[in-house]
């Protein structure tokens, strides 16, 4: 993900309506791009401030930003941990099916 890219998708991350895929390279670009980490923070904090303003609630906005991106980075890893689960059940299931198939002809 490049940063033109990153910024066109900050309005969905705070939504939260980024797709598992675009999360992942929305975080890793994050991580490595200060100056879209930035752009992201002051984003959050018009767009959440505004919003909180009108609601006349209270806010502490950076622990909630901060709050938000360790909650899309639990995601990710758990989006992760479930595909390497897959695979390793897909390639037990393929063993199985030939041992079996093995067992069978025999």
């Amino acid at each position: 993900m490049n940063c033109k890219e990153f910024e066109k998708n900050i309005p969905d991350f705070i939504a939260g309506k980024l797709d598992f895929q675009t999360l992942q390279e929305f975080g890793e670009h994050m991580r490595e791009c200060p100056g879209c980490k930035e752009e992201l923070v002051i984003q959050f904090l018009v767009t959440e401030g505004m919003q909180r303003l009108e609601d006349g609630d209270a806010f502490d906005l950076q622990r909630e930003l901060e709050l938000r991106l360790a909650e899309a980075k639990r995601k990710v890893r758990f989006h992760m941990a479930f595909l390497k689960t897959g695979a390793v059940l897909e390639v037990l299931t393929v063993i199985f099916l030939m041992g079996f198939l093995g067992w069978i002809i025999s």
